[in-house]
């Protein structure tokens, strides 16, 4: 199973003075001025069964390039020889509604295209994802153009594969009903307090 989804708009802004990372007694230090240096995406797919992250750099977000990451994928074993895979998406505008699913079908017989509930991407493992790459690449922001920041993107995919594990990503009734009593007993003490 595929997760897929984009992380766009991401900046390259080069900073005015270099940054200064954190030393004994001192936190890092981070220029505010900075230079734009354009905008790209990241199309990513994850493997939630065996915590492989595959991602293509695009100029922008759409069908094509979404549909570039598909067939990288789809192209690469396991995937090009299983029987079905399926790939869970959010309703982005890029891969959204039933001509999405059948533009999917007829490149890739094999693809199951499954859409979360509208305002339910957060289900969409990818997203754990992008958030490590949010805090590990992207922040701070400083390189020196669009191609620097497309070679850490694709360089921490790859530091990423090396090491990664799928999330242990459950959460039961049990998990439910014993949060539910914590937060009760929490309550009962404020009322008594």
């Amino acid at each position: 199973m595929i997760s897929a989804d984009e992380k766009s708009q991401l900046q390259a802004l080069r900073r005015r003075h270099p940054s200064r990372p954190a030393g004994p007694g001192q936190i890092s230090q981070v220029e505010f001025e900075y230079k734009r240096g354009g905008t790209l995406a990241y199309m990513g797919a994850y493997d939630v069964h065996r915590g492989r992250l595959i991602g293509t750099i695009a100029a922008k977000t759409g069908i094509v390039p979404f549909m570039d990451l598909v067939e990288k994928v789809m192209t690469t074993e396991p995937y090009a020889s299983a029987r079905t895979v399926y790939w869970v998406v959010d309703n982005g505008s890029s891969h959204n509604g039933q001509r999405s699913v059948d533009r999917m079908a007829q490149a890739w017989p094999t693809a199951r295209l499954v859409h979360l509930p509208i305002h339910a991407s957060w289900l969409n493992q990818i997203e754990i994802v992008f958030s490590i790459i949010q805090r590990k690449v992207i922040k701070p922001a400083d390189f020196a153009d669009l191609n620097a920041l497309a070679d850490r993107l694709l360089r921490f995919q790859d530091r990423y594969n090396e090491s990664a594990t799928p999330f242990d990503w459950r959460f039961t009734t049990a998990d439910l009903t014993a949060m539910l009593e914590r937060v009760g007993a929490a309550a009962q003490e404020g009322v008594a307090a």
